[in-house]
């Protein structure tokens, strides 16, 4: 839109100055309100303000309370002001702003605002916080203009400003500016990491590369050194996606940072580590969970990203649907056996597993899960960490569970024979017993069993069902564009089995500001074997994989394939997105 969008925003008349110290408390009251502001949290940032002074608002963005875009959108609201984001200003400064331009880069970055033009003779300036008056007065003293305040994230206005006025360095290239130059050193020597990983400009590094994921709604971090550079990628909605990355004379520096957030043994870079860090990020609960490798030139580290907020225990969200969920509750609601949940890593089984829990999750019931790592921590259910390195692995717990009279066992995953023995034992002493297989279809988790070394009777007698599945990308409705599907595409994907009538339609993503991929989120697509007779005896005689899915799919079980392909005529994904995760192509 460029400066045009900027000359019509500055026709539209604003309060000039807001008024004193009232609009901070206005905001304030209005993010309680909304609930991006916890009121126990407020409590403490007064406390710390009442020693330190200065801005409430801009202490509680500091302490990561709020996040940058909650303050502008309330900022945009209480005070009736436009929001702007950057995408809408042209990519050089205006050229008035050039010549005359009496505020230096230093007080347009301490104030977070930038100056965008003049219109009618009143100076637009956008601005993090619009109602800072102190601000406002000292631009208008200094052009001599009137101000018309438009609001903005203070991380695009930072970029912004660094762009047009500074040496035109990214946030990141900013903090990598202010690191120790030769960053080397003796990189053996603990003292020395530790030294490295606690200066500051490695610290604000390492708290940018997570904000940044926050933002774009990634899962996984995954930061990669190679032999002269050091890579960082994110994992958004299943695919990843490359980063800006420090340079890589910071990599000792980098992941030392992160291991000792997540309290491993810094000097340890043998042996692969475990840890998890919990954090406040924009406003956020984050727990995240740090798994490093030791590889060719120093440790990769991946982190897990659990929103525990943002997680939302409900089967239609997941992607379970009306003619789907009736069969699977009725499997949950059986008094003892056996419900597996079977995929790949990272394909929503243990999610789905937490939301049949909080369905069961009933005063007069008793849970208790074995879990490596506990994931998320669910009110009124017992769960258990696993702790293999003394002695403490899931048959082990399972052991002493059975001893604590419950109700519903949850097993993390079940790994070995002596995990699955106990779980059936369990499963056959009046229990209900859920949990997690790695295979690749609903049918592959029976196979898998017998290839453990369950006997085939004690399998038959206790699974009541086998669910699979696979995550894929959500297309929102307004990111989709509908297409009639050609004949070569109804031929191969087999599309008039399930619309016999009618034009067919399939849907591709148009990438928007919001969502560039086009994407927005994932759903699940899944299968559902429940055990019958007939099944029970193709087990007993142990029929191959494609004999149980041919007798599964006869008594009605729709496959991943199928399931997916249905949803993709719905225009909840695409085919694209099917295709790649089912093996069915």
């Amino acid at each position: 839109m460029g400066p045009h969008h900027v000359n019509a925003m500055l026709e539209a008349p604003g309060e000039s100055t807001p008024d004193g110290v009232a609009p901070e408390e206005r905001l304030i009251a209005r993010l309680l309100d909304k609930g991006r502001l916890k009121e126990t949290d407020l409590g403490r940032a007064r406390r710390l303000h009442a020693e330190a002074g200065g801005s409430l608002l801009a202490l509680l963005g500091r302490l990561g309370l709020v996040s940058e875009r909650d303050h502008a959108e309330t900022c945009a609201e209480v005070l009736d002001l436009p929001l702007l984001s950057v995408k809408e200003l042209p990519e050089n400064p205006p050229e008035l702003v050039e010549d005359a331009q009496p505020l230096s880069a230093r007080f347009l970055r301490q104030f977070h605002l930038c100056p965008l033009g003049e219109r009618e003779g009143r100076l637009a300036v956008w601005m993090a916080d619009p109602h800072d008056a102190y601000a406002v007065d000292a631009v208008r003293l200094a052009t001599g203009l009137p101000v018309q305040p438009l609001v903005g994230v203070r991380s695009e206005i930072d970029d912004l400003v660094e762009r047009w006025y500074g040496q035109g360095r990214s946030a990141m290239g900013a903090i990598v500016e202010t690191a120790d130059g030769e960053g080397g050193g003796d990189v053996d020597d603990v003292e020395h990491l530790r030294d490295l990983a606690s200066e500051a400009p490695v610290i604000r590094l390492v708290n940018l590369v997570i904000q940044r994921a926050v933002e774009l709604r990634a899962s996984d971090i995954h930061i990669e050194p190679f032999e002269n550079r050091l890579k960082v990628r994110y994992r958004i909605d299943g695919v990843l996606e490359e980063g800006e990355s420090p340079p890589s004379n910071l990599t000792a520096a980098v992941i030392s940072r992160v291991k000792i957030m997540a309290k491993l043994n810094i000097a340890e870079r043998r042996l692969p580590q475990d840890g998890r860090i919990m954090l406040r990020v924009q406003g956020k609960e984050l727990d995240l969970r740090v798994s490093t490798v030791p590889t060719a030139h120093g440790e990769s580290v991946v982190m897990r990203l659990l929103d525990r907020e943002t997680v939302v225990f409900d089967f239609h969200r997941l992607g379970f649907t009306d003619e789907f969920l009736p069969q699977f509750q009725r499997v949950l609601e059986q008094p003892h056996g056996i419900l597996l949940v079977t995929g790949p890593t990272g394909s929503g089984k243990t999610t789905t597993l937490y939301t049949a829990l909080s369905k069961l999750n009933t005063a007069d019931v008793k849970i208790i899960t074995v879990e490596d790592p506990v994931e998320y921590q669910i009110e009124g259910i017992n769960q258990i960490q696993a702790k293999p390195q003394i002695g403490l692995d899931f048959a082990h717990a399972l052991r002493s569970i059975v001893r604590q009279d419950p109700d519903i066992i949850m097993i993390g995953e079940m790994r070995d024979l002596e995990t699955a023995r106990i779980a059936i034992q369990s499963a056959l002493t009046g229990h209900l017993v859920l949990s997690t297989l790695h295979t690749n279809s609903a049918a592959g988790g029976i196979a898998r069993m017998l290839d453990m070394g369950v006997e085939d009777y004690l399998l038959t007698s206790t699974i009541n069902g086998i669910l699979a599945q696979r995550l894929v990308r959500r297309l929102e409705p307004a990111h989709a564009e509908k297409y009639p599907a050609s004949p070569e595409e109804i031929e191969k994907f087999g599309l008039r089995r399930h619309q016999p009538h009618g034009e067919i339609f399939l849907y591709r993503p148009r990438g928007s500001e919001a969502a560039p991929t086009g994407y927005l989120g994932r759903t699940t697509i899944m299968e559902f074997l429940v055990m019958n007779d007939e099944l029970r005896r193709a087990v007993m005689r142990h029929a191959g994989m494609g004999e149980l899915e041919r007798i599964a799919r006869d008594a009605g079980m729709r496959t991943m394939y199928e399931d997916g392909i249905i949803k993709a005529l719905a225009g909840v994904t695409t085919i694209e997105e099917v295709l790649r995760v089912t093996e069915d192509a």
